[in-house]
């Protein structure tokens, strides 16, 4: 209780000072006469929101009053607020981040591009919060050929179980698989029932018995790391792997495979060539 009291007077000065620092014109209201305060008066951040003025006054001046989802996401819109924004707000005023959209339709930053380029020999590509492959360098599409993939297929939850290419990559394919499938629920419990998550889920329980048996699995992972045993020319090669969060607004996740240095010259001669040419 103490921890909640104290975000109290913080929740006061974020609303406060958001609403300020809109125009009426922002919210779609005609400006009217001059005012004597900046921003948007309360009465109208209320009204647009959906709520009656004295239980918004009673908000805005920290008082221990509950708030549902609904109205935060609501209030966030009206006050326009970004993602880091509407996070933070749902920490004040809940103490507990917002449900995560699972989708993060946005171009990835040039230099984020760059950056994978600049891994080559080893393999990188861009992950959002419901898996979809935004990106990728050509060691990536060497190893795992993303671009045969339609774009809306681009998903790697769906090639992991829907993609014969990728089953027959990744050594040891059903152990593999519900180990990611169990470092995925974890992003899927985090976007708390975002419709395009639920609709990727109950198509692949639609086409693929191996998931709809394994998803049922209570297994939670951490986001997956460490060692994986992936065929190159149909031979086993071992590499280790990363997950590293390239831009935490949009749950975007820059994951790199870099092959492990074989052990003896044979192998150097044997596993190198192919791997450089990717």
């Amino acid at each position: 209780m103490a921890t909640f009291e104290r975000t109290r007077p913080e929740l006061s000065e974020f609303l406060r000072a958001h609403r300020e620092r809109l125009t009426p014109e922002d919210a779609g209201l005609p400006a009217g006469k001059r005012r004597r305060t900046p921003g948007l008066r309360r009465e109208e951040v209320a009204a647009l929101a959906g709520v009656g003025l004295t239980w918004y006054t009673w908000l805005e001046q920290g008082r221990n009053i509950g708030v549902s989802s609904g109205f935060l996401d609501n209030l966030a819109r009206v006050l326009k607020l970004d993602s880091a924004e509407r996070r933070h707000l749902f920490l004040l005023a809940q103490e507990r981040p917002p449900a995560e959209p699972g989708t993060t339709w946005c171009t990835v930053p040039s230099l984020v591009n760059r950056l994978m380029d600049d891994l080559a020999p080893h393999a990188a590509y861009i992950l959002n919060l419901r898996w979809d492959v935004l990106a990728y360098n050509d060691a990536a599409e060497a190893l795992f050929r993303f671009g045969s993939q339609p774009s809306n297929r681009r998903n790697l939850l769906w090639m992991l179980f829907c993609d014969q290419h990728l089953a027959d990559t990744l050594v040891d394919w059903e152990n593999q698989a519900q180990a990611m499938l169990a470092s995925f629920r974890r992003d899927f419990a985090g976007a708390r029932g975002d419709a395009d998550m639920r609709a990727l889920v109950a198509e692949l329980e639609d086409v693929s018995p191996e998931f709809r048996t394994w998803w049922r699995s209570p297994d939670v992972h951490a986001p997956c790391t460490g060692t994986r045993m992936l065929r190159v020319e149909g031979r086993p090669v071992t590499f280790e792997h990363t997950s590293l969060t390239v831009d935490g607004g949009r749950h975007l996740r820059l994951v790199v495979y870099a092959a492990l240095a074989p052990q003896t010259s044979n192998e150097r001669t044997e596993c190198l060539p192919a791997l450089e040419e990717t």
